[in-house]
C-alpha cells in the first residue's frame, strides 16, 4: 500500500522528514505558492532544492507516479510541488508550461478570492470560469499541470469540471453535507467530480471537520464512507492540510497575502486567527495509520483501504501528470 497526503502546507524541518519516514508516507503534496508572484515561488523552489541536497535519505523531489514507486522502494517520500493560487503565473499562460518543467504539478484556480481564472469560495457573486480561465484550463490540460479547485466557489468548479479536457482535482476539501463551510463541497459538485474522473482529497483542518479539533475518527470515516456512495471509492483520497509546526502569524500570509490593508482570517471567527489544534487521533505524519484501521472499522476492505490511502492518487499521477 502507497500512503499518499495530497496537500500540507507544513514549517518543514528534518524533524517532519523524519516523521513522514516513521509514518511510512510514500508522496506528499506540497503548497509552494499562496499570494507569491513568479520569482517568489522561484525562491520557495530554490528552498526546497537545498532540503533535497541536506536530506536525500529522507526526501526527493516526485513528478511523476514512477518517481513515488521509486521514493517508496528506496524509503523516501516523495515531494510534489503545487500552488494554492494561480498568483504564480501572474497574466502569462506561457508560464504555465514553465511552471510544469520546474515540477509543479498542481494549482488552483482560485484561493478564497477571484482571481484572473475563477471566482473564490469567499465571494458574493460567482461568476464562473473568466476569459483567461478558459485558456489556462486548456493549456493546463496540454502540459499536464492539474487544475485544483478546493477553495473555489461552486459555479466556478462546476464549470471547472465541464471545461477541462482532462480530470481536476479538489485536494484537500470534505462534503456539505457533512460539515457546511465556504469551502466544503456540494452533492452537485462530489457527483460531478466523480463522474468526470476527478479526485477529492479529505481535508484533516479542523475548521472542516464536524466537532472541529473533537472530531472522531469514526466521524471522519464515516464521512469518507457516505462520501464514497456518492462518489465511488476509486475517486477519492487525502489531503490532509496539515499545517504542522507553522506560527500562527503564517495566517495572515495564508489568508491576506499583500491584498488587504485588513485582516480577513477566512473560515472561523477573528477569535480563531490562529491554527486550531488537531485531532488527537491525527497530530503529524506519524499518525496515518490511524485513518487506515478507522476506515477497515466502518466497513472498508483491506483493497478499498489502500486505495483511498494512496492508490487512487498514485493512479491519478500517472494519468494526469505529463502532457496530453
Amino acid at each position: 500500500m502507497h500512503i499518499i497526503d495530497n496537500l500540507q502546507y507544513a514549517n518543514w524541518s528534518e524533524k517532519i522528514f523524519r516523521q513522514m519516514r516513521e509514518g511510512g508516507v510514500d508522496a506528499v503534496h506540497v503548497t509552494i505558492a499562496y499570494h507569491e508572484i513568479f520569482r517568489e515561488m522561484v525562491a520557495n523552489i530554490e528552498k526546497w532544492n537545498r532540503w533535497f541536497e541536506a536530506f536525500p535519505q529522507l526526501i526527493c523531489h516526485g513528478r511523476s507516479g514512477n518517481d513515488v514507486r521509486r521514493a517508496k522502494k528506496d524509503g523516501r517520500t516523495a515531494i510534489i510541488f503545487g500552488f494554492q493560487n494561480p498568483s504564480p503565473i501572474e497574466d502569462d499562460i506561457g508560464l504555465v508550461e514553465i511552471c510544469h518543467m520546474l515540477g509543479v504539478r498542481f494549482m488552483q484556480l482560485t484561493y478564497n478570492n477571484q482571481s484572473l481564472l475563477a471566482t473564490g469560495c469567499y465571494e458574493a457573486e460567482d461568476s464562473g470560469i473568466t476569459r483567461m480561465g478558459r485558456a489556462v484550463i486548456k493549456e493546463m490540460n496540454r502540459v499536464g499541470l492539474v487544475i485544483d479547485m478546493s477553495h473555489s466557489a461552486e459555479r466556478s468548479t462546476l464549470e471547472a469540471i465541464s471545461l477541462a479536457e482532462r480530470p481536476i482535482a479538489i485536494t484537500h476539501a470534505n462534503p456539505n453535507f457533512w460539515q457546511p463551510a465556504k469551502r466544503n463541497k456540494s452533492d452537485t459538485v462530489l457527483r460531478a467530480l466523480g463522474e468526470s474522473g476527478g479526485m477529492l482529497g479529505f481535508s484533516l483542518y479542523p475548521h472542516h471537520l464536524k466537532d472541529k479539533s473533537n472530531c472522531s475518527l469514526d466521524s471522519f470515516c464515516e464521512m469518507i464512507a457516505r462520501t464514497a456512495d456518492l462518489m465511488g471509492v476509486s475517486q477519492i483520497g487525502l489531503g490532509s492540510d496539515l499545517c504542522q509546526d507553522q506560527p500562527d502569524s503564517v495566517v495572515e500570509w495564508m489568508r491576506v497575502g499583500r491584498w488587504s490593508k485588513t485582516i480577513d482570517y477566512g473560515e472561523g471567527s477573528a477569535t480563531e486567527a490562529g491554527f486550531p489544534d488537531m485531532p488527537d487521533w491525527f497530530q503529524d505524519n506519524r499518525h496515518f495509520g490511524n485513518i487506515a484501521s478507522g476506515l477497515r472499522t466502518v466497513g472498508f476492505s483491506n483493497d478499498e483501504t489502500s486505495a483511498i490511502m494512496g492508490e487512487n492518487w498514485l493512479r491519478f499521477y500517472d494519468e494526469n501528470f505529463t502532457a496530453a
